[in-house]
């Protein structure tokens, strides 16, 4: 995929959802309080309407942005740090090490991540933090297994091949090596997975065991406006709306930035 005009539209609908996201649950209203009359249509007060208990929807699809985003990357940044660690020792540890983690990898491909999260948020209970546990534990295993796979390719390598020859420390070696032909590849996976994290955060808040009333979030909000789809369809409209663009916006944007990281990827 070139990074054409797609990929440019994607980034700068990006940077304009974390403005979204820090200044918009109190740019206007706040985004718990119901100001005016329900089911309000969009105007010069409320730009987006109001929803079934006069609350601005544009702060409450604000503040559902903020949640998205800080469970997004917040599983993502754990799911780095954990899967980085097993990938890597899966490669240079001692194989009484290296084979338990990868089969602990592959076992956990064994589970529907979703069915695995709503498991371990019935165990721990609902809210933010349970969502970020629960989601982490399941976003690791991809990136161990993207990490090993390029680790173990790596360390065939010449110049891997020759620092070790000359004495340097599996450390080093990881460090100087290893890493640093990884943070392209695993930023631009990063990107998809936030998008698939905020999709499964959404749908754990549709359900009612994620975002906790009354902080909104897209998936509540979505799950509220089913109820008013015939009467007040543009209840539901928004979070649908934000929550597709930004889905599709993350896949675009991590497609061209695996592109630009391995320039193979744009030639198949």
């Amino acid at each position: 995929m070139k990074r054409g005009f797609v990929f440019w539209a994607s980034g700068g609908f990006l940077v304009l959802l974390v403005v979204l996201a820090v200044f918009g649950p109190s740019f206007r209203h706040d985004y718990l309080t119901p100001l005016g009359r329900p089911f309000l249509p969009p105007g010069p007060e409320y730009w987006l309407g109001t929803d079934e208990q006069g609350r601005d929807i544009f702060a409450r699809l604000a503040y559902g942005a903020r949640m998205s985003l800080l469970v997004g990357l917040s599983v993502q940044a754990i799911a780095l740090a954990v899967g980085m660690v097993v990938g890597v020792l899966g490669v240079f540890a001692p194989r009484w090490i290296a084979d338990p983690l990868m089969r602990l990898t592959d076992a956990m491909f064994a589970f529907p991540d979703i069915l695995l999260a709503i498991l371990i948020i019935g165990v721990f209970g609902m809210g933010v933090l349970p969502v970020v546990v629960a989601l982490s534990i399941t976003a690791w295993p991809a990136v161990a297994r993207l990490v090993r796979t390029q680790a173990a390719a790596i360390k065939d390598r010449e110049f891997f091949v020759a620092s070790r020859a000359l004495g340097a420390p599996a450390l080093y070696l990881v460090l100087k090596h290893v890493l640093p032909h990884l943070w392209g590849i695993l930023l631009a996976v990063s990107m998809v997975d936030v998008a698939g994290t905020i999709l499964a955060e959404s749908s754990l808040s549709f359900l009612g065991i994620g975002v906790q009333a009354p902080d909104p979030s897209w998936g509540s909000m979505i799950n509220a406006g089913r109820f008013e789809l015939q009467s007040h369809p543009l209840v539901i409209v928004w979070p649908c709306l934000l929550l597709s663009l930004t889905i599709f916006a993350l896949n675009f944007f991590g497609d061209g930035l695996k592109s630009w990281a391995d320039p193979r990827a744009s030639s198949d």
